[in-house]
């Protein structure tokens, strides 16, 4: 059984249809639970009911508890959240919540030794003490872990710095086609698609680099080999989460060793079930968890 670890947001998307689980690291946790991993979220959340909700929800999900802080002054985090007729998301995150404030304390740096692979991602790092956390949990893998970057832009909280440092921890890196667009900028990176993908590799040292395209499909990059996925047709409920359980999916074969094309082929499937559920952790059916 794999042992990965996320850290970060854990939070509520409040949806026009009510409120949902959310944050890309708990979303990434729970899909990783169902492929049979043993997956677990550093986070925290506010000693309020809203953060019993979450732990209450999480048991119901088999996500461990163990490192999941509680803070007596925060509250938990949620978000605001508008679908347009496409389908896609528009957030407003709300700030000073309790997952600004993760520490990176004994069981986590615990667990994180043990990680087979750890996703953090740059939208937790807008606080300089969850920043510090998460850079000290990421720092504690072995030198043989996946340290994967899904990067998950939001602005406003897109800074230049917390992204290179954020690269300079990863070995993997997982980006949708327009933060492609964005660090390409943040970089000075001109070329196609694959030419600023293979430039992002290389400069940072990266073993591989997911980039997901919506309705165009996924597209892979490690060591020199491609992957390209096209889109898998389905009619969308809504986009939320799709590129979390598609970076579960991918990290789990990867660890599993898998070819890098049924690698992609896997994720993408994944990613299409998730858009055709409302919220970001529907359940999955049984041919999709099983087999890694």
């Amino acid at each position: 059984m794999f042992k990965i670890l996320a850290v970060g947001e854990v939070l509520w998307d409040l949806l026009p249809g009510g409120k949902q689980l959310g944050g890309a690291p708990a979303n990434f946790a729970y899909h990783a639970r169902a492929f049979g991993a043993d997956a677990r979220i550093v986070t925290r959340v506010g000693d309020d009911d809203l953060g019993r909700e979450v732990l209450e929800r999480f048991r119901a999900l088999g996500l461990p508890t163990d490192t999941v802080e509680v803070d007596a002054e925060a509250p938990t985090g949620t978000v605001s959240v508008d679908v347009d007729a496409a389908g896609q998301p528009r957030y407003t995150i709300h700030e000073d919540v309790a997952w600004d404030r993760i520490e990176a304390g004994p069981t986590a740096m615990a667990h994180a030794a043990e990680a087979d692979a750890v996703c953090f991602g740059s939208l937790a790092q807008r606080s300089a003490k969850s920043r510090e956390a998460i850079a000290r949990i990421v720092a504690a893998t072995r030198p043989d872990a996946l340290r994967i970057l899904d990067v998950n832009l939001r602005p406003p909280f897109v800074d230049r710095e917390v992204v290179e440092r954020s690269l300079g921890m990863a070995n993997v890196l997982k980006l949708n086609d327009e933060e492609l667009g964005v660090l390409a900028g943040m970089f000075g990176l001109a070329g196609s698609p694959r030419e600023i993908v293979e430039a992002l590799a290389g400069r940072f040292g990266l073993r591989l680099v997911a980039v997901t395209r919506g309705t165009a499909g996924s597209l892979l990059f490690a060591e020199g080999r491609w992957s390209d996925r096209p889109g898998t047709p389905v009619e969308v409920v809504d986009t939320i989460g799709a590129g979390d359980a598609f970076t579960a999916a991918m990290t789990m074969g990867l660890l599993a060793g898998r070819p890098l094309d049924e690698i992609n082929r896997r994720a993408d499937a994944v990613a299409a079930f998730v858009c055709t559920r409302p919220g970001g952790t529907p359940a999955l059916p049984e041919s999709l968890r099983s087999g890694f």
